[in-house]
């Protein structure tokens, strides 16, 4: 077996009190994302869940925007793998780029779809042996992916057999989403909304 060692969280990005680029106001989100936005599974993001400060960076492309919701949403409730398994990957991409605000906003939606809080530790603390199974699979994957830009033929070869190709493909689209996010936090600085200013953090 493979010996894979997660990598450690790196220190935190700031969310500053205002970010580098005016926070628009998603008051002004067009009539087709407002739809879009709406197709999300679950309550987490919605109601005070919003993340409504780093979609109010990302309207300042409002194109994009349209695009990417649409991409974002579409594919999140077409995936080959369960809501719950995607929020372990998402955790761990908030952990890779030290985004609070990623680790914040899904803790709950993590929650709300079944992980643990001992789940919630592991990932936290990059301990994969906790899971089997395509959770180990999609963890390890999704890790490798982030660090090392790859999955190298060693890993492929011990977790392949437990992961199927679409899986792997939407695996990598839920990965390509959650960097723009965790990118777009880390570079604007964006400011936690007030309902998460004070919310467990991912270095407690």
């Amino acid at each position: 077996m493979i010996n894979f060692q997660p990598m450690s969280i790196p220190p935190l990005h700031p969310n500053e009190a205002t970010a580098r680029l005016e926070c628009l106001s998603t008051e002004e989100l067009s009539a087709e994302c407002c739809a879009i936005l709406e197709r999300i599974s679950g309550a987490g993001l919605k109601g005070s869940g919003f993340p409504a400060n780093v979609l109010g960076q990302l309207m300042h492309s409002p194109e994009l925007l349209a695009r990417f919701l649409d991409w974002w949403v579409t594919s999140k409730s077409a995936m080959a793998f369960a809501e719950r398994q995607q929020e372990l990957v998402i955790l761990r991409i908030g952990c890779l780029y030290a985004s609070d605000y990623v680790w914040k906003h899904h803790v709950p939606v993590a929650c709300e779809f079944g992980v643990s809080n001992d789940e919630i530790d592991a990932v936290r603390n990059g301990n994969f042996d906790f899971f089997t199974g395509l959770d180990r699979a999609l963890l390890c994957f999704a890790e490798a992916m982030v660090v090392d830009r790859t999955i190298s033929a060693e890993l492929w070869t011990t977790y392949s057999a437990q992961i199927s190709a679409q899986q792997v493909i939407d695996l990598i689209s839920l990965v390509s989403q959650y960097v723009l996010f965790a990118l777009t936090n880390n570079v604007l600085q964006v400011p936690l909304e007030e309902p998460f200013i004070n919310a467990p953090s991912l270095m407690p």
